[in-house]
């Protein structure tokens, strides 16, 4: 949805085009008028002439200039652009900037599924939720981005149907419904008016290589766009993987991440499991998930974007970053599948080892986890509901090894989440929830701010007070090294996850050769 870090101007944006340039993927899209399609920069067809070529820097313009989505790179599997990239970029920014903000906000809010809940979002809702008038909503959003919130929102929801239809073997139905749909018949008039095509018919093109060959999981692709570190991002994972509830592999060629996964939709829940297998060559991550969660596809994928930070533009984190720190330009921040696991195993890492934290959260599992079943080694329980550890005694907890300051601490934020007072996703109000958490006992500053970093995939997320980010900084022995580090952090706004991940991998755990292993946050 950002012209940034794409190429400044139509010329420089032809010459990416004709370089394949993978940096740029999903960036822009260029139109061909000889033929009324648009494409990735990275389609492998023929590069048009240059006079034949229009260039948008969101799929939306392209389909409201009347371009319909090329068959061969298919553009509802580029990369997504964050809002920040356009709403900041590596320039100071002021008050005149609001407006820019909040079309940012609002675009940010359309894309993630878990935003709405159950229910669908609307112009009037989003308006609402950003304390603005309906009317001012739409006109700084077509400023902004060339198109209108619902032409925004109709794209997206076509290119996600186009998805499903090609990799996928769901019913048309329930394509229609995930995608955000109301009706199948509806869904059937828009998307043959904009593609000229009806579903069924995309559908023999694709469909076939949607599940595997004992129909039990389903298969997607995700892409992203380089460099991207992946013995770093697995590393990571790895010396934190929890017995049970995940597995981790590092060996070149099957470098992989699965999960045990629940997923509450209104009064439903659904189990299940996921496999994310990444192809460094093709940039991007195979993705297989059990049959169990296909009523959840679109937040499944949502999700594992943003457990691997695929969607990070690294020109635009890269061109404000590297001066500080010079290595690690693939480094991404890790995030999760479930925000509510990830905040009570930052609880139980608080100033103990990594080591003596899986260990915590390993018996957390075992003993309040429900068993499940899945074809992969290892992956055999789901990481404690909400509901479960609210309920859970302090003598069951302090049973485990859990002192009780984090036993209140767990309590607080379980039975806040289960009582829906807190919600832990991408969608959710960054002040307002870091404002929740630090509310509750034993949440401070440093576990609110490494939870918005993770959780909430909050860019700007920056724990000052963190131990280890003062050694990487050289101001552990200052008299307010806190203070120190939030004053050196302000140069690296808005992308101050990202230097923390940097930071950190300058210690002294990730010399000896090798560059990134982010070892020595919890």
């Amino acid at each position: 949805m950002t012209a940034y870090p794409a190429p400044p101007d139509d010329d420089a944006r032809y010459l990416a085009l004709k370089a394949k340039d993978a940096r740029f993927d999903g960036c822009f899209y260029t139109g061909v008028t000889s033929t009324g399609i648009y494409c990735r920069p990275v389609c492998r067809v023929r590069t048009p002439k240059r006079e034949n070529c229009r260039f948008f820097v969101h799929a939306a313009q392209a389909e409201q200039a009347g371009f319909r989505p090329c068959l061969r790179c298919r553009p509802e599997i580029a990369p997504r652009t964050s809002a920040l990239g356009q709403v900041f970029d590596a320039k100071p920014w002021s008050i005149q900037d609001a407006s820019r903000i909040l079309a940012g906000q609002a675009a940010r809010l359309l894309d993630l599924p878990e935003a709405w809940g159950d229910s669908a979002p609307t112009v009037q809702r989003l308006a609402q939720r950003l304390g603005v008038s309906d009317r001012h909503l739409r006109r700084i959003f077509e400023a902004q981005f060339g198109v209108s919130p619902l032409q925004y929102l109709q794209t997206q929801r076509l290119l996600s149907a186009k998805q499903l239809l090609t990799d996928t073997t769901l019913a048309v139905s329930q394509v229609a419904l995930s995608s955000g749909f109301t009706s199948v018949r509806r869904f059937n008039a828009v998307f043959a008016a904009h593609y000229a095509l009806n579903p069924t018919q995309l559908r023999r093109n694709g469909a076939k290589h949607g599940h595997d060959a004992t129909g039990q999981s389903l298969h997607i692709r995700l892409h992203y766009r380089p460099p991207y570190d992946v013995d770093a991002m697995l590393q990571f994972f790895g010396i934190r993987q929890v017995t049970g509830i995940e597995r981790v592999t590092l060996e070149p060629g099957s470098q992989s991440i699965g999960k045990t996964v629940a997923v509450q939709c209104g009064k439903t829940r659904y189990t299940g499991w996921l496999v994310a297998r990444f192809d460094a060559a093709g940039h991007r991550v195979d993705l297989r998930l059990s049959d169990s969660l296909r009523e959840v596809l679109p937040w499944a994928m949502s999700r594992v974007r943003a457990l691997l930070d695929l969607d990070a533009e690294p020109s635009a984190i890269n061109s404000l970053l590297r001066t500080s720190f010079p290595l690690g330009d693939g480094l991404r921040v890790p995030g999760t599948l479930d925000g509510f696991e990830l905040a009570v195993r930052a609880v139980l890492g608080q100033q103990i080892t990594v080591a003596a934290a899986r260990t915590l959260a390993a018996r957390l599992v075992q003993r309040f986890g429900e068993p499940i079943e899945t074809p992969i080694a290892g992956l055999n329980r789901l990481f404690p509901s909400a509901g479960a550890l609210a309920a859970a005694t302090g003598d069951a907890l302090g049973e485990l090894g859990i002192v009780r300051q984090r036993q209140a601490a767990i309590q607080a934020i379980a039975s806040a989440v289960a009582a829906q007072r807190l919600t832990l996703h991408a969608g959710a109000d960054v002040p307002g929830t870091l404002a929740a958490l630090k509310a509750l006992p034993g949440i401070g500053d440093w576990t609110a701010q490494y939870i918005a970093m993770r959780a909430l995939r909050w860019p700007d997320a920056f724990p000052a007070g963190d131990v280890a980010l003062h050694k990487a900084l050289g101001v552990q022995d200052a008299k307010n090294p806190a203070k120190e580090a939030q004053a050196a952090s302000l140069a690296w706004q808005p992308w101050r996850s990202y230097a923390m991940i940097r930071a950190w991998a300058t210690l002294p755990a990730a010399a000896a050769g090798r560059q990134v292993t982010v070892s020595s946050i919890k």
